[in-house]
């Protein structure tokens, strides 16, 4: 299909909570939703990159609803600071996008709670957060969660549920592909689990391909290597596309009524690295339902967001 942001629909009256929002895919997202009428909050870590998001998005859009919100997902602590000030402002939620994210740190770093960042911060966070925002979606209109993953879970990727943390021994690219995996597993259950339970949402995934964002360099820079590779450099051009075409398919998933509950959108061509929107692959465990909820179970002990019914659909 051949969808752009000229296809989004007015979204005049949605409320949206990005996270992840201050650059790269988030803001992007953030850039096209406000232009189409959504009040967006955007969330991150970095005051003074939230401040500039907000600058850039009213400079284009004088008329648009947006905010920023200081948001740590490394931090459970501040997950439940920001639901808590969320609710003291807002009663209901109707577009949740799970997107921020940290890539490929080469060596093994460690959430305030104590986990690996990148399961820590990729899924644990994203996972208590809808937790602790699910009454304020329940409240909405026509409910909807977005989770970005990536082609990355379909590539040495598995649930190592007897070392979920890397303690043994940190490799950096699996441990990427885990925690991209547990988050399709993480939007795939939550679809089931609200099927069965009655909460009303709607909950699909996406990745963006290989975008030009800095993702790619903020993960290593956090061991102050500062290196991309020559070879990557060079392939680079042939092979990414830009934020702005990488954040189509977290549009398409959010806002087109093509766009299917348990559904997985991502780039068509290249290997789905860039192109236009379609289907994308989904891995035989991403759909593995008894993986997924033994994954849900273990998240629930781990960061202590329990949900209000453990029923799933069969």
């Amino acid at each position: 299909m051949n969808w752009t942001t000229h296809d989004i629909p007015q979204q005049n009256g949605r409320f949206v909570v990005i996270t992840g929002a201050t650059g790269g895919i988030g803001f992007q997202a953030a850039r096209e939703l406000a232009g189409k009428g959504a009040n967006v909050m955007l969330t991150g870590r970095n005051q003074a990159k939230g401040d500039a998001a907000l600058r850039t998005i009213t400079a284009e859009h004088p008329h648009a609803q947006i905010q920023f919100r200081h948001l740590d997902l490394a931090s459970l602590a501040s997950v439940r600071a920001f639901a808590e000030a969320f609710y003291r402002e807002h009663p209901s939620l109707d577009l949740l996008i799970n997107n921020a994210g940290v890539m490929v740190p080469p060596e093994r770093f460690l959430t305030e709670d104590g986990f690996e960042l990148q399961f820590g911060t990729n899924y644990l966070g994203h996972f208590a957060l809808t937790h602790h925002l699910l009454p304020a979606l329940r409240a909405g209109k026509q409910p909807h969660v977005v989770t970005v993953s990536s082609g990355a879970h379909r590539l040495q990727a598995a649930i190592h549920f007897d070392d979920l943390q890397w303690e043994r021994r940190y490799r950096a690219w699996p441990a990427y592909a885990q925690s991209k995996l547990a988050t399709l597993l993480f939007g795939m259950e939550l679809q089931r689990r609200s099927d069965a339970n009655g909460w009303g949402l709607i909950s699909n995934g996406c990745h963006p391909g290989y975008a030009r964002t800095d993702l790619q360099t903020s993960g290593r820079n956090l061991g102050n290597t500062g290196k991309t590779g020559k070879f990557g450099a060079w392939l680079e051009p042939l092979l990414s596309q830009s934020a702005a075409d990488g954040a189509l398919p977290t549009l398409f998933a959010a806002t087109s009524p093509d766009a299917k509950k348990a559904g997985y959108y991502g780039p068509q061509n290249m290997f789905e690295l860039k192109g236009p929107v379609g289907e994308a692959s989904v891995s035989k465990q991403a759909r593995d339902p008894a993986l997924a909820a033994r994954l849900w179970q273990v998240s629930e002990q781990l960061t202590g967001a329990r949900w209000p019914s453990a029923a799933v659909a069969a």
